[in-house]
């Protein structure tokens, strides 16, 4: 997919954030729009398919929190959240609500524009329409969900991320610390946690596990038949 058909919509209510970037990632290639509030962005969205969206926090009537609520309920579009809160909570909080990536203000651009292309990058790895399968599971994707011994499991949005990753690249092994920035998970104990629960969605044995293994001293591999 070549940057010149990406359409980028950029949510902010001030004039000059919108300005710098629509002008910056205009002379890389992409295709962008702005919105300075909610009802615009919601409005834009009805009428034009975005491959990503950059929404700041804190604007006034919905913020970027509720608007990225709204918009997931319907959408896959993926989004990056601006704020000039840093704070670690707040960063979960976006990411917990679906959002694929957080950036505190101020920020350069060309570190807004490489996390735009490594989430365009991922999101085109692997058909996230397409169902997949992990031995005897179907992994949807685009659903978030897991059909195994005919049962339909949710997957949350770090989960996702670590399965689109894993089934990427089959027979991998990754570390923690590379778990830990595809799904924004830091702490080493939590990580353990969420490759767990992956496990009792497709595995049959998961204290056992034949597809999603530990490789000790390294991190976790997905294997696929």
């Amino acid at each position: 997919m070549e940057n010149n058909k990406l359409h980028i919509l950029v949510v902010d209510d001030d004039d000059g954030i919108r300005s710098l970037l629509k002008d910056f990632l205009s002379r890389n290639n992409y295709i962008v729009s702005t919105a300075e509030n909610a009802d615009q962005a919601k409005t834009k969205l009805e009428y034009i398919k975005f491959d990503i969206l950059i929404l700041d926090v804190m604007m006034p009537g919905k913020n970027g929190y509720e608007l990225t609520k709204d918009i997931k309920k319907s959408e896959k579009v993926p989004i990056i959240l601006l704020t000039a809160k840093g704070e670690v909570e707040n960063r979960i909080k976006g990411l917990e609500i679906g959002a694929e990536d957080y950036i505190s203000k101020p920020f350069e651009p060309k570190e807004l524009l490489l996390r735009i292309r490594n989430i365009l990058k991922n999101n085109t790895k692997i058909n996230l329409g397409y169902k997949h399968t992990i031995g005897n599971a179907k992994v949807d994707l685009n659903r978030m969900t897991i059909s195994f011994k005919e049962k339909n499991k949710k997957i949350n949005n770090s989960e996702k991320k670590v399965l689109v990753e894993m089934l990427s690249n089959p027979g991998k092994t990754f570390s923690r610390e590379e778990i830990s920035k595809i799904s924004g998970i830091n702490q080493e104990r939590s990580i353990d946690v969420m490759i767990t629960r992956l496990r009792q969605k497709f595995e049959t044995n998961p204290k056992n596990p034949k597809y999603l293994q530990t490789i000790r001293g390294e991190g976790y591999v997905l294997w696929i038949e």
